[in-house]
């Protein structure tokens, strides 16, 4: 690839995001196979990548012959072991040139290794519209002036420089979008909302779910009245329950919670691959008040993340209960497999699973007072319902602890603590771990961090405890029914901010513990 080539791939993408309309980008794939396109992406990688050619001649496939997509369906499965890690980076590269890429992002991973993503402006635009689809479906950012203040850690890592790339685009595109770029620093961000904040008819703050939930509670104890900035959130790295966005929301005067904040679906390895749409976050509120509807529909005890996904942009698969998916980027990627537990439904099917479960999450959304849109073919429709269809993403299944053969997981032992009145005792952190007495019976063992300045109590230990209980019995069917009565009440113990033990200062926090 020759540098007009380059010039061109540039000036294409930012062409088409510029001057094509969200509508008929989030439609593409209604009148395009998403199969077909997968099937393409394979063909164009397995003629362009030097690691690709050498994975395939490894498996003694010839491309030519793999032509439908059933014959994609049997392509074998990348994943970091058998591919990221066996070439080099360049070699990842479309024909072995690293350059073609003009920006490399960093991700630790589980293991702590850094592992590197090579990407190119061109790609960027691609996640540039899940951007988009959440400011205008979600904020009303294309009429609304918008500071998006990022909150993510900036530097290498991947989710800074990202988002603030693409939040910058949709300036481009039109929309009264300022961007602002604190990074987890604390003392900026009450900076900026303090001398810009009255500026702007709304501010987004856009960073881990901890994290601005920190942000939040330091505020209101410094006085700030979040009502006052038209807070809008979007989030990205962690599962939260609804309990959560409940608790945030009203800490920052929310009216809507379908429509003021939004959860992304992202990976180092290919940007964001989904996002939570009002219609998504309409119906998983009604499921997390029906456990037994999300039980039928997700088979398991625990509340996944639950996005919308344009097909086109990344291909998902199933397989065994976890995900693969296909896409396009600096490293292009065919069926990989990113260890992920979760599944995939369609539009049409969640529509019909939820109507035999009496619930028409239009109608909802409706009954909240949402404005409709009018479109151009004369009909009136709620923003924010796109006919795109659904991933759901369990954590990793490492962090459940077995307890009487019942899976606990740390999602149903925190909406024990995010209930009223407790919410307020502690930060929101507790490591689960299943622990033996002295006479080798087991026990379910909750320590709980306090928040800073609130005492522990006997009062409080047993209100704790008390909820959990409540909520794992409400939640995990498992649980209920497996483990005898005299065993379910979990031993809680309350640990101060900070504590060293459990709750160490500056190190990424574990919940569980074997």
């Amino acid at each position: 690839m020759n540098s007009e080539e380059q010039q061109q791939r540039a000036v294409q993408a930012f062409t088409d995001f510029v001057h094509t309309p969200l509508e008929k980008l989030l439609q593409r794939h209604l009148n395009t196979q998403s199969e077909s396109a997968a099937l393409a992406l394979f063909h164009e990688v397995a003629a362009t990548v030097p690691a690709y050619q050498a994975f395939l001649a490894q498996e003694a496939i010839n491309p030519t012959e793999y032509q439908s997509f059933e014959d994609f369906q049997k392509l074998p499965l990348l994943t970091k072991q058998n591919y990221l890690l066996c070439h080099s980076l360049a070699n990842l590269c479309r024909h072995g040139r690293l350059e073609t890429c003009d920006m490399i992002a960093v991700s630790s991973g589980s293991t702590g290794k850094p592992t590197f993503w090579p990407r190119f402006f061109a790609d960027e635009m691609e996640i540039a519209t899940r951007f988009e689809q959440i400011f205008h479906d979600s904020f009303y950012a294309d009429t609304k002036r918008t500071l998006a203040v990022i909150c993510f850690t900036l530097g290498t890592w991947v989710g800074g420089m990202y988002t603030t790339n693409c939040c910058r685009y949709l300036a481009s595109k039109g929309y009264p979008v300022t961007v602002i770029t604190p990074g987890n620093n604390k003392e900026e961000i009450f900076r900026v909302l303090a001398e810009l904040g009255s500026a702007f008819e709304q501010v987004v703050l856009l960073g881990y779910p901890p994290f601005l939930k920190d942000i939040i509670d330091n505020g209101i104890a410094r006085g700030i009245k979040w009502q006052e900035y038209q807070i809008k959130l979007v989030m990205a790295g962690e599962v939260f329950s609804e309990e959560w966005r409940s608790l945030v929301g009203e800490r920052i005067g929310s009216q809507h919670p379908c429509y003021d904040s939004a959860s992304l679906y992202g990976t180092a390895d290919a940007g964001v691959l989904g996002n939570e749409t009002p219609l998504s976050i309409c119906i998983r509120r009604f499921l997390a008040d029906h456990p037994d509807a999300a039980r039928a529909l997700f088979g398991e005890s625990r509340l996944p993340t639950l996005v919308q996904y344009d097909p086109l942009s990344r291909f998902f698969e199933v397989q065994d209960g976890t995900l693969l998916f296909s896409g396009n980027n600096g490293i292009p990627l065919v069926r990989y497999h990113i260890s992920d537990n979760g599944g995939i439904i369609s539009y049409d099917a969640m529509f019909q699973f939820l109507k035999e479960w009496g619930f028409d999450p239009v109608a909802d959304l409706q009954h909240h007072g949402v404005k409709t849109l009018h479109t151009p073919s004369g009909q009136n429709t709620v923003r924010g319902i796109r006919s795109l269809p659904f991933v759901y993403v369990f954590g990793r299944s490492n962090f459940t602890v077995s307890y009487f053969g019942a899976n606990i997981y740390p999602e149903n032992v925190t909406v024990g603590l995010e209930q009223p009145v407790i919410r307020e005792w502690v930060t929101g952190k507790f490591v689960l771990q299943v622990q033996e007495d002295a006479d080798k019976n087991r026990f379910l063992s909750v320590v709980v961090e306090l928040a800073p300045g609130v005492e522990g109590s006997e009062e409080k230990r047993q209100t704790i405890a008390s909820s959990i209980l409540s909520q794992l019995k409400r939640l995990n069917s498992e649980f209920a029914n497996y483990v005898p009565k005299e065993y379910q009440i979990p031993q809680v113990a309350l640990a101060p901010t900070g504590d060293p033990e459990y709750f160490p200062v500056g190190v990424k926090h574990r919940y569980t513990r074997k």
